[in-house]
């Protein structure tokens, strides 16, 4: 294309796609110098291509930016592999600033960027593009130089390996979120209680633990009223693989505090003391 006029028909047409191209190519590539670059470089193959023939462009600039994208990635592999005299071996440290916590924060988390990296370019960009952007397997399946079946296969593999790190890292959240109630209630430290319990917590409470002096309470400040300066006796556990507080007496549990963390706060805390809810609960009380 030629004609200085339609050129700049084109260009204001690409830049209405430009945002979700970036975040498509960022969310594949996981650096924003890196997406910026492989936008750009789309820009370059649309500005040579024959865009009558073009039935749905942004069908187009998304297959586009998606194969630029694969491009990079192999290109990323095969630096890895090279000889250790021919490239610097060090590896790049996951993006970590603000920007890209943004734009991975509706879809995948700063968190399972590490993990995003460690898949195959064609699990990464299959994942993607169908995960995050809806994209159909028999659109993504020429881009890998795959069949819809095989396509499908690739984001299967690489959903599980997602799902999988996301799991990890709402357990290691709700650990440090439960550690951090334990010792505010120990120390009497009811503001600290306050920043970690959602506004409208609540505190439930089964017969069992009811007959014990336990009651229930609804809001931050009940909560964190109930808790301060107790708690000293029960200590951290595993419960049913999350992290929890158990109180025992003689070596045997009493009493349970089984916690749901929601966007790193407290949703809700449940003491359980019926002996045969406690028999059917896996607990692993944690050294101090």
């Amino acid at each position: 294309m030629t004609d200085d006029r339609e050129l700049e028909v084109l260009a204001r047409r690409f830049e209405q796609d430009r945002d979700r191209l970036r975040a498509v190519a960022y969310r594949i590539l996981g650096s924003t110098g890196e997406a910026d670059d492989a936008v750009q470089d789309t820009w370059l193959r649309l500005s040579r291509s024959d865009t009558d023939a073009i039935e749905n462009l942004s069908g187009w600039l998304t297959t586009a930016v998606a194969r630029v994208c694969l491009n990079m990635l192999s290109a990323r592999t095969t630096r890895r592999e090279a000889p250790l005299d021919e490239f610097d071996t060090a590896e790049p440290e996951p993006a970590t600033g603000p920007e890209q916590q943004a734009v991975l924060g509706d879809s995948v988390g700063l968190a399972l960027l590490v993990v995003l990296d460690a898949l195959a370019p064609a699990e990464r960009l299959a994942f993607v593009l169908h995960d995050m952007f809806a994209v159909p397997f028999d659109e993504i399946a020429p881009i890998v130089g795959k069949s819809p079946a095989a396509a499908r296969q690739l984001a299967s593999r690489a959903r599980r390996r997602v799902q999988g790190a996301r799991a990890t890292a709402d357990r290691d959240r709700q650990r440090e979120v439960v550690s951090a109630f334990l010792a505010a209630s120990r120390g009497g430290d009811f503001q600290a209680l306050l920043t970690l319990l959602d506004p409208e917590v609540v505190l439930r409470a089964d017969p069992a633990a009811l007959a014990t002096g336990a009651f229930v309470a609804v809001g931050a400040d009940a909560v964190a009223a109930t808790f301060s300066g107790r708690a000293k006796a029960a200590v951290l556990a595993e419960i049913d693989g999350r992290a929890g507080l158990v109180w025992s007496a003689g070596g045997t549990p009493r009493m349970v505090f089984d916690f749901i963390v929601a966007d790193g706060r407290i949703v809700a805390i449940d003491l359980l003391a019926d002996v045969e809810t406690l028999d059917q609960l896996e607990l692993e009380v944690q050294p101090r």
